[in-house]
Formats: structure tokens, C-alpha cells, sequence
């Protein structure tokens, strides 16, 4: 758009300027029309003043970035190790093998105490004091159990795999003698019987827990 002043600059600059908005004269320039399509947009203007590749560091790689791959499908290679639950190493069995025992343990311990808590005689017949305590019999019982196995679990596993990297590969043998370990380990404040008693129950529970693995 052009104005078209129709008095000189001197008399203009002495002149009100409301004055002279409402004298001038717009006319409209003479050019070809501005297309749609040709039309000059935000994301030109910005790409104008800016690089993209100087605003990051990685823009300007296009098809040069190497991706991280990650074998999470990748199983434990220790023969011996092949069995229906696939390890990817000691690390897996330790998380999942003591994340499910206190799971298992935590139920197993919840439903002793719901059966305990709803047997016990009360003093007084009370809904209120019966729901108390069969909370109080599931709080107790589960963590107890909850805990207990799960120790038991991250203390087996760990042993096992210390086993199985010494000898080599992965065995019913091996299991066996995490388990007696584990048990000995668990009792071992006891005294001398008790210790001896949890290791044979354990050893026995480790060798079954093995032999099933393999079977399936």
C-alpha cells in the first residue's frame, strides 16, 4: 500500500497529525495476486532465521544413527539351563524367583490368618470385634510368611548361581546343594537339629522344584 501525500513534508510537519490521516489518500499498488499456495508462513519465516541443526545437535544425523539394540530375548547360555522357564541369567531368577515366593507367601500367609482370625472364639459376639480380628490374624500371618519367603528365595537363588558359575552349568545337584544351604543358613540360630531340618526340607523342596522344571 502507498500513500499519496498531497502537500509538501514542511507543511506536513506543522500539520495536526489527525488532521492529516483524514486529508491523505491509500491507493492500492499495482502487482501480480499472492497465491494460497506461494503464501509466506510462520515455519518459513522461522526456518529463514534459524538452522535447524544448529538448534540441536542430532537434526542434522538423518539416517547415521545407530540404534541401540538389546537382546532381551537372548537366554542363558550355561548348559544345563534350558528348562520350562526360560532365565536370561542370575539376575532374572533372582528378581522374579524372590518377587514371586513373597508374593506366594503373602497369600499363602493371608488365607492362614482369614481361616484363623474367623475360627477364634471371642469373649463377646461382635461383627466389628470379629473383622478386627481376622485383619489383625492376615496382617500378622502374611507378612510372616511373606518375608520369610521371600528371604529364602533371594538367599537360594543367590547361592545357586554362585554354584552354577563355579561348576559350570546348571544341574538338580546344584539346586540340592543351594537348597541345604539355604536351609542350614535360615536356622543355622536355631541350633544344630533345626538347622539340619531346614536344610533337608529345603534340599528336598529345591531338588523337586528342579525335577518338575525339567519334565514340563
Amino acid at each position: 500500500m502507498s500513500a499519496d501525500k498531497s502537500a509538501s513534508s514542511q507543511a506536513s510537519s506543522s500539520r495536526d497529525p489527525a488532521e492529516y490521516l483524514r486529508s491523505a489518500t491509500f491507493s492500492k499498488s499495482e502487482g501480480a495476486p499472492v497465491s494460497p499456495e506461494n503464501a509466506v508462513t510462520a515455519s518459513d519465516l522461522l526456518l529463514g532465521s534459524y538452522d535447524p541443526a544448529k538448534l540441536h545437535p542430532l537434526a542434522d544425523l538423518g539416517d547415521k544413527l545407530d540404534y541401540l539394540l538389546l537382546d532381551d530375548d537372548k537366554t542363558s547360555e550355561l548348559p544345563g539351563s534350558g528348562t520350562a522357564i526360560p532365565s536370561r541369567g542370575w539376575s532374572d531368577d533372582l528378581c522374579y524367583g524372590t518377587g514371586t515366593m513373597y508374593l506366594s507367601g503373602l497369600a499363602v500367609g493371608g488365607a492362614w490368618g482369614l481361616r484363623e482370625g474367623a475360627r477364634r472364639p471371642l469373649a463377646v459376639s461382635n461383627s466389628r470385634l470379629r473383622i478386627n480380628s481376622v485383619l489383625n490374624s492376615v496382617t500378622r500371618r502374611g507378612t510372616f510368611i511373606g518375608n520369610s519367603a521371600g528371604v529364602l528365595a533371594l538367599v537360594y537363588n543367590g547361592v545357586n548361581s554362585s554354584i552354577d558359575a563355579a561348576r559350570g552349568k546348571h544341574d538338580i545337584l546344584g539346586s540340592v546343594s543351594a537348597g541345604a544351604i539355604t536351609g542350614a543358613l535360615y536356622k543355622s540360630t536355631a541350633g544344630v537339629k533345626p538347622a539340619l531340618s531346614a536344610a533337608i526340607f529345603m534340599s528336598g523342596m529345591a531338588g523337586f522344584w528342579s525335577y518338575v522344571k525339567k519334565i514340563i
